[in-house]
């Protein structure tokens, strides 16, 4: 049955045809050559590639493999039922087989973790494990000491050339798909959500109903303004600014306290740059553990209320 999502449809099967930087292309096109995939703890943001990385890798050496997601099959029972029967029968392929945790720093540290460790080590025998995960601070060290941990950093210098190659591959997609569009505002959105190309794939497919992409479609895109956010800041108004943050919650906090990061210099005064700072490292950090994204950045920004000036 054809796959109607283009995340889906049209995810890369090879590592050839994998957007990224040189550097871990080649890692794990070294790790196919050799037939021979390691366990792997594949670490970066949202949408950038790592779960279909681990697809294609494992497509290419022929491989067996099963995906378990860590946020949706996450309880121990779930995990040791299915590595456990998946494990014991026998393989479709000669080589070993290949469970890909998916989402794995959503796993309790306290109890899901440490068992996936003794997982890793009963299976060893018949299975590699890759995972993955938007945050590497969640995963045990444990976990981190029995995988080669690859990040999937993009280095300021290659992010011209990787996002070059995925506005191609997006254009590419939707002519396929007989969408008219402006190349000037696919590229706006690509910039805007760079590098999560998931998201970029699902706003395209949404917004491509009406079979046409065009400048309109930048009203509902364009990136959130914090203008108004550093309004009620500025005017110490709680209420206003919990509203904002509520109105904007689905967009990702990370991208916000950049935002607040960037026009700090021109927008506070200089003695409250520093603390600043320190506030937006100390909530980024946090949001790698709460369960609730926005009320961990009402915190964070009455937190900047209460400590910095505003020009």
């Amino acid at each position: 049955m054809e796959e109607f999502l283009w995340v889906e449809k049209y995810r890369p099967k090879f590592i050839s045809e994998c957007i990224l930087p040189d550097t871990l292309k080649q890692t794990f096109q070294e790790f196919i050559n050799q037939d021979n995939i390691p366990n792997l703890l594949l670490t970066g943001g949202p949408g950038i590639g790592k779960t279909t990385v681990a697809k294609a890798m494992l497509n290419e050496i022929d491989a067996d493999y099963i995906v378990i997601n860590g946020s949706m099959n996450g309880n121990i029972d779930t995990l040791r039922n299915e590595i456990k029967d998946f494990a014991s029968t026998m393989s479709f392929s000669t080589g070993r087989k290949y469970v890909i945790l998916d989402e794995a720093d959503y796993l309790n540290p306290q109890s899901t973790q440490p068992a996936l460790r003794n997982f890793m080590e009963e299976f060893s025998k018949n299975c590699g494990f890759i995972l993955t995960c938007n945050f590497k601070n969640r995963i045990i060290e444990p976990l981190h000491s029995r995988c080669s941990v690859v990040e999937f950093n993009i280095p300021k210098a290659e992010r011209p050339r990787v996002a070059s190659q995925f506005f191609k591959r997006v254009t590419d997609i939707l002519t396929r798909e007989n969408v008219e569009f402006d190349n000037k505002v696919v590229a706006k959105m690509v910039e805007s959500h760079f590098p999560d190309f998931r998201r970029v794939l699902n706003e395209l497919q949404r917004y491509s109903a009406t079979g046409k992409i065009d400048t309109g479609v930048l009203v509902n895109t364009g990136d959130v303004s914090v203008e108004e956010l550093v309004t009620h800041l500025k005017a110490k108004s709680f209420t206003e600014m919990r509203k904002w943050v509520a109105q904007n919650s689905d967009t990702d906090t990370a991208s916000t306290l950049r935002k607040l990061y960037d026009i700090a210099n021109e927008k506070m005064k200089p003695h409250s740059i520093a603390q600043l700072v320190l506030i937006l490292a100390d909530y980024q950090y946090k949001a790698a553990f709460v369960a609730d994204q926005e009320i961990n950045l009402v915190a964070c920004m009455t937190e900047i209320m209460a400590n910095c000036e505003f020009d």
